[in-house]
């Protein structure tokens, strides 16, 4: 149907006016008082672009914990080789400046991890001054005009 109106059961039900990826049209139910899903609204563009932006950031959070286990795991064998000793074996002296660089790479891993958590936390504080400044613009503006 063009008008953007599915008939079912004996009511009427909004259709989103927007377009799949796939070509196909969309199955979504327009959002109050617009033509357009949350996905397809023009309107919400430059949301979804923030949270699809913040959502690639995020990804990296599990890549700290996999290094850490790589390190717990290094941190095992070179215990392991010391109590073993024989071939493999390592001296003590050997064996202590190896756990000083794990212990070192493993405060790396977590100030890495900090510093990306306080750049993502300065990203969406200056986003939200930003949308309060817009915000108190357009209400200057009403008042400006005597809306």
């Amino acid at each position: 149907m063009s008008d953007g109106v599915t008939r079912g059961r004996g009511y009427l039900m909004p259709k989103c006016s927007g377009i799949t990826q796939a070509g196909a049209a969309c199955k979504g139910i327009p959002t109050d008082g617009s033509q357009w899903c949350y996905a397809h609204d023009p309107d919400h563009a430059q949301e979804r672009r923030r949270h699809g932006a913040r959502g690639g950031k995020r990804g990296g959070r599990g890549r700290p914990v996999a290094e850490l286990a790589a390190l717990r795991s290094e941190n095992a064998e070179i215990r392991r080789r010391l109590l073993e000793g024989g071939e493999e074996g390592l001296a003590p002296n050997v064996a202590a400046v190896a756990v000083q660089s794990l212990n070192a790479d493993a405060r790396l891993v977590v100030a890495a991890l900090k510093a990306r958590e306080q750049e993502e936390l300065v990203e969406r504080l200056e986003e939200l001054e930003t949308l309060v400044q817009q915000q108190e613009e357009r209400q200057e503006g009403g008042r400006r005009w005597g809306a």
